[in-house]
């Protein structure tokens, strides 16, 4: 099984962050390697998407189940698709400015203006040759996820 872990502090809120992570129907306008996405079911609590993946002339498409915990949380699940296991997980940590005040008690604070966002995937394919050809595709596209989103975060927020 292959994992990848990726962390990055930034100048984008967790709420900006979040929005970006889980605005899955826009991937296929900023992800290189994403030739389409799209939302198949809205729950209380996320999404089940399925992205069709068109890079280094190898296509496949897979879907997940993406639960949204409290804004600050994305964890996905499979449910169909050339792996045997994925499962990934989004944190958006907020992060105030040093030297701020701290946020007063019976006061909604307010948006922090930095956070970390933590990205971790795991993931195996279901046959050894599928994993044999999809896998260094797949490899780099988990490599390059979190830098993608960062790039996003700049065009759609400005840079910080």
């Amino acid at each position: 099984m292959k994992q990848v872990n990726k962390s990055v502090l930034l100048w984008y809120s967790p709420g900006e962050m979040y929005a970006l992570v889980t605005a899955v129907e826009d991937y296929a306008q900023f992800l290189p390697w994403c030739e389409r996405a799209e939302v198949i079911q809205q729950h209380d609590d996320g999404v089940t998407a399925r992205l069709h993946i068109a890079f280094a002339g190898i296509r496949q498409a897979f879907t997940t189940r993406n639960t949204n915990i409290d804004a600050s949380e994305v964890r996905m699940h499979l449910v169909d698709g050339p792996f045997s296991k994925l499962e990934g997980t989004w944190k958006f940590t907020p992060l105030h400015k040093p030297g701020l005040p701290p946020p007063v008690p019976g006061q909604t604070p307010a948006e922090p203006s930095a956070c970390k966002v933590e990205f971790s995937l795991s993931y195996a394919f279901s046959s050894r040759p599928l994993a044999l050809v999809i896998s260094p595709v797949f490899d780099r596209i988990a490599n390059t996820f979190v830098d993608a989103f960062v790039k996003r975060a700049e065009q759609v927020y400005g840079p910080r």
